[in-house]
């Protein structure tokens, strides 16, 4: 293995974090810290991954919830494999259905938009094949959080203050008022190092523990969302929640300069990562700070979102031509259409999300890579009444256009943006990575890897370094501290430039690698509250 962060001492204003027994790199410290207290008692890196991730739904819930989906790639006993927790649409939810109620677009909140959680189905599933300790035992720490209450961190309230601020509109509608009571009690969002505590939550977390997650699918929590959806006119049904089913997945990879990038196939957006790299691949970048390297960044990815819009989604509803798109004939294609100027790709653009990302290891070198969401800000902004569970709107990325590949269908599966990723060598595991945010992801992705891969930069650098994000046409969004000579090269391109203040546009993301000594370096992002533990 040529890689090894050990070379690179100290990273910007941000030290890298070693550790040899084990890790965890998330962006809230409370969780980070809840998944090494597992470590601590015994457990893996699958078990420390979980309480870290139960522990976000509670203290980070502005980007995720017990009421979402997850997908996870893990490095267990010498093997990768792939987990695709998303849930589908209801069976009663369709098109028709919808225009009967008049939509002619899917809604961002409300019933409307929410498919099938499946995180909860995730966490037993990860605990049962994987874990060493009882689910009991590794959601202790979320159920404490959310019973005893914590200090709301910095980067969380302000997310959670803009949430308030997109719902005040409906908080005058029934269907709404549960979310106010739960997560604004005060008439507002809470404030940073405030106390926030959600008992019911707690209970909802307890009874998924002691459970398996049944409660959640065949019993009582199932039962409350079934009669808060009848109540108010959703699609969302018992039998829809009982009838689900996660995947385990072939991760799919490519071989970038000698690295193997791994993502989960559709209805994942990761293919979108690997399209990027597989084009840039035939390039030679001899800079960073280059014009010419931020130009084929940036049309690599309007290319590979060109091709991802065509053609993600669930795969048992589509014929997707997945290792055609990946074969070198498909890439000459597409790199061949990179000019020296900007290109206007086919109409559509990305959007935000909210995510959690996180990475786990343990000192028998497995390696977890997990991600989940409630999509948008906290979601559909429904909280099933008694529950504290907010449910998500991953729903809102189905199209109504019967020629879409992504068309609403009962019991299809949405194109999800949400992707874990790894990276190894030479058939030997390096570790996992990952940034949040939205359609950022596959655009954080490639501009990780190539900063540590291209660029020599340790992990912490490549993942503080300056972002872009194509937002659509020729539009890109930059960081403030994006250097202003190359944004001034980068217009004489033809790139429409803007600059965005708000960090967390730009993605927000966790690394940990493992060197060819066997200890761990891990990095988590200056943009969020995110937090190393290390043992």
């Amino acid at each position: 293995m040529q890689f090894d962060p050990l070379i690179y001492p100290y990273a910007g204003r941000r030290h890298l974090i070693y550790a040899r027994r084990g890790v965890v790199a998330t962006s809230q410290p409370l969780a980070a810290q809840a998944g090494l207290e597992m470590l601590k008692l015994g457990g893996n890196a699958v078990d420390a991954a979980l309480a870290t991730a139960a522990c976000l739904t509670v203290v980070e819930p502005t980007g995720c919830g017990i009421g979402g989906d997850a997908f996870c790639l893990a490095w267990i006993k010498g093997q990768l494999y792939g987990l695709n927790a998303s849930g589908p649409a209801p069976n009663a939810l369709s098109r028709s259905a919808l225009k009967r109620q008049g939509y002619d677009k899917i809604p961002l909140l409300g019933w409307v938009p929410v498919t099938v959680p499946g995180t909860p189905a995730a966490w037993a599933a990860l605990n049962k094949r994987f874990g060493k300790l009882p689910l009991t035992q590794v959601l202790a720490p979320a159920i404490y959080y959310a019973e005893e209450g914590y200090p709301v961190a910095p980067e969380t309230a302000r997310l959670w203050s803009k949430a308030y601020l997109n719902y005040a509109a409906h908080a005058t509608r029934d269907e709404f008022k549960p979310w106010f009571d739960t997560f604004a009690p005060l008439g507002r969002a809470p404030y940073p190092g405030e106390i926030w505590r959600s008992p019911a939550h707690a209970a909802s977390l307890r009874l998924i523990a002691e459970t398996e997650a049944e409660a959640f699918y065949r019993g009582e929590l199932a039962e409350k969302i079934d009669a808060f959806s009848r109540a108010y006119g959703g699609f969302l049904r018992q039998d829809d929640l009982a009838a689900f089913d996660l995947e385990w997945v072939e991760p799919l990879g490519v071989n970038y300069r000698g690295y193997d990038i791994y993502e989960l196939p559709p209805n994942c957006q990761g293919l979108v990562a690997l399209l990027a790299l597989n084009i840039l691949a035939g390039q030679e970048f001899k800079a960073k700070e280059c014009p010419a390297t931020y130009h084929w960044q940036i049309e690599a990815i309007k290319s590979a979102f060109t091709s991802g819009r065509k053609y993600i989604a669930d795969p048992n509803f589509a014929d997707l031509p997945v290792s055609d798109l990946l074969s070198e004939e498909y890439t000459r294609t597409q790199r061949r259409k990179i000019g020296p100027t900007a290109h206007l790709p086919p109409a559509g653009e990305p959007l935000a999300g909210g995510t959690v990302y996180l990475a786990a290891a343990d000192d028998q070198g497995n390696m977890v890579s997990y991600i989940q969401s409630n999509y948008i800000d906290f979601g559909s902004a429904l909280v099933v009444p008694g529950t504290g569970i907010a449910l998500h709107n991953r729903g809102h990325c189905f199209s109504l256009d019967p020629k879409h590949v992504n068309f609403l269908e009962p019991g299809k599966r949405p194109y999800h943006t949400i992707i874990p990723g790894f990276i190894a060598k030479d058939g030997q595991p390096i570790g996992p990575f990952g940034v949040m945010g939205g359609f950022m992801q596959p655009q954080g992705h490639v501009q990780v890897l190539m900063n540590i891969i291209d660029f020599a930069l340790n992990p912490q650098a490549a993942l503080d370094a300056p972002r872009w994000q194509w937002i659509k046409d020729k539009v890109v969004a930059i960081e403030h501290k994006f250097p202003p000579h190359l944004a001034q090269a980068l217009e004489q391109l033809g790139h429409q430039l803007c600059v965005n203040l708000d960090r967390a546009q730009f993605g927000r993301g966790q690394i940990i690698f493992r060197t060819k000594d066997g200890v761990y370096c891990a990095a988590t992002e200056s943009r969020t509250d995110g937090c190393v533990a290390a043992w």
